[in-house]
This record gives structure tokens, C-alpha cells and sequence, in this order.
């Protein structure tokens, strides 16, 4: 279980106006500015589940996996995973954690991947019989094969990622902390990863924290999440909750042969393109039924599909409404 109890973080960052005499003068006497990066923020997550952990840049998602990882130390409030303070007992917690940044590497550059595997073992002193099992597991589900014998430097960014989440996975983690597991991968790469992501909390039952910008990765992956803004929990809740509260608009894509329908009103046109729009409402003032059979009666309809409002949109809602 991960216990965030009213944590705080601030930064001081150094003031400096730009300019050579500017320079030698901070030199000096330097201005400081207070940056809070976390303010009383409080959560709990239960053993197993997995959660999206969402939020504009610098909103201080950073900050929380840090502390949770044992990197930092919070300026006030208590942390606890797994029933450890993870900046007091760094060398246990370790071990139980698991940690993938999409931006950084654990890997060696210039050696094949599994003698960096090797390494990892040995730093977490993992016993040869469930290493060697381990391995041979993750590369299975991960689809290595022979890319444990390529040095890493010549690797695509999606097989380094694979590699990236097997090495964080080698001494079977309790918990799991992914930032940015899918970025810059292509769509083969995102599906085979998030569906491995999904497996192992599915059947190991490791608790997963998923920090990410791409939606498509929380709406795949994810039923609970965390929107924190300017250092503060904004809302904690299952995603299609959320989606209710945040708005109760519709989407209809309808494809159609022939000159393009009006748009009636109460509806709001989104996109549109030949033979083919995107529109919007809300069933309380049209409901779907209506609105198909408008469309039906203004043009030849070949086919339309109806959805709820999309994870981004979402997103995109909730900062304006928090103006993130």
C-alpha cells in the first residue's frame, strides 16, 4: 500500500536577471525564488491496483515519484510504501520497487542488454535460479529474443523500452512506478507494452503508478486517477466517473453520401471532411435516438458510431476548468 499523508515539497531556485554584470553580481548576493511543488498532498493506494497519475508540466508529478522512490525527502507530512519511509530505508525499499522513466535509461550504452541484466542482478543481489526465470519470462512476454544480445546504442527506441521495463521487473517488484513507458514508441510498440502492463497487474497483482501525457495510455490502462495541479490533489476518482462529471456531451461520427447535412441546433460540429462529420450534443436536450434519425432524414447515412466524451477532451475540460 502506498500512503501519501499531507506532503510537501519546496524548491529555492536561484533569481538571476540576464547579462555578464548580472552574473558577477549573483555571484555575490543571490535572490531566491520559492517554488511549491507539493502542498498537503494526501492519497492512498491499495495493494494491486493500478492508478494513472495525471497533470500539466510542473504540476509535480515528478516530485511525488521521487519521494515515493526514495529519491527525495519531503519538507513535511509522511510517505510510506509498503510500510517503509522510503527516503529512511532506501536500501530495503528498493528492493520492492520497480522504476521506469521513458526519458532515462538504466541500461548500459555500449554492452549487450543482458550483460546490463547481469549488473542489475547483482546490484539487487536477486538469486540465480529466479533470475535466470525471470529472464526468461520477460523476454518471452516482451518479445526479446535476440535483442539481448545487441548492445544497446544500436537498439530502436521501442526495444529499449522493452528492455527498460524487464530490467526494472528483473527482481520481481512489489511496485512498479512507469513515467512515460510508451513515449515516442510507435503503435505495434505502445500496444505490445500496455498489454504487457496489463498482464503483469493482472496476474502478479503489482501495484502499478502510472505517470503519463498520453491519454490513450490511462484510458488502455488505467480505471482510477489522480489529477494534480500547482502541487495539489484536484481529483481522485474511477476515469469514467469522471467523465460524467465532467461533461455529458456525446460524440456522433457519421459517414454519408451526397451534400453534407445541416447541423441542428443544440448540436456542435467538431470536424468534418468528405463524405464524412463529426458532431456533438448533450442527450439531455437531444437524445441519440433523435439525432440519428435527423441525420437519416437530411442525407443517405452509410454509417454512424456514437461514443462519450474522449479521455483528452477530458483532460483538456479539466485544466480549463482548474486553469492548468
Amino acid at each position: 500500500m502506498i500512503e501519501f499523508k499531507q506532503v510537501s515539497k519546496t524548491y529555492r531556485v536561484a533569481k538571476r536577471q540576464a547579462g555578464m554584470g548580472n552574473a558577477v553580481k549573483s555571484f555575490f548576493s543571490r535572490e531566491y525564488n520559492l517554488l511549491h511543488a507539493l502542498q498537503d498532498v494526501s492519497f492512498t493506494i491499495r495493494d494491486g491496483e493500478m492508478v494513472g497519475y495525471i497533470g500539466p508540466n510542473g504540476a509535480g508529478k515528478s516530485t511525488t515519484i521521487k519521494i515515493m522512490c526514495g529519491v527525495l525527502t519531503p519538507d513535511g507530512g509522511e510517505c510510506r510504501v509498503d510500510g517503509r519511509i522510503p527516503y529512511k530505508e532506501r536500501v530495503a525499499h528498493v528492493r520492492n520497487i520497480g522504476v521506469v522513466f521513458g526519458q532515462r535509461s538504466q541500461l548500459w550504452w555500449d554492452v549487450p542488454v543482458i550483460d546490463s541484466f547481469d549488473l542489475i542482478r547483482d546490484i539487487y543481489r536477486v538469486e540465480e535460479n529466479t533470475y535466470r526465470k525471470n529472464v526468461s519470462e520477460l523476454a518471452e512476454l516482451l518479445d526479446l529474443g535476440e535483442i539481448l544480445q545487441t548492445p544497446v546504442r544500436t537498439l530502436s527506441l521501442g526495444q529499449r523500452m522493452r528492455c527498460e521495463i524487464a530490467a526494472s521487473l528483473l527482481h520481481s517488484p512489489k511496485v512498479l512506478f512507469l513515467d512515460e513507458p510508451t513515449i515516442g514508441l510507435d503503435a505495434v510498440s505502445k500496444i505490445a507494452v500496455r498489454k504487457f502492463i496489463r498482464n503483469l497487474n493482472a496476474e502478479k497483482k503489482t501495484t502499478i503508478v502510472l505517470t503519463t501525457h498520453d491519454m490513450q495510455d490511462i484510458e488502455a490502462l488505467t480505471e482510477r486517477i489522480l489529477l494534480i495541479g500547482r502541487g495539489r490533489i484536484l481529483l481522485d476518482g474511477k476515469l469514467a466517473d469522471l467523465k460524467k462529471q465532467v461533461s455529458e456531451r456525446k460524440t456522433m461520427e457519421i459517414r454519408y453520401q451526397g451534400a453534407p447535412p445541416d447541423i441542428k441546433d443544440g448540436m456542435q460540429l467538431m470536424e468534418s471532411g468528405k463524405g464524412r462529420m463529426t458532431v456533438s450534443f448533450e442527450p439531455s436536450r437531444i437524445p441519440v435516438p433523435r439525432a440519428i434519425a435527423y441525420f437519416a432524414a437530411e442525407t443517405e447515412l452509410l454509417d454512424v458510431s456514437v461514443s462519450d466524451i474522449s479521455t483528452e477532451e477530458m483532460v483538456a475540460e479539466m485544466y480549463k476548468e482548474y486553469r492548468l
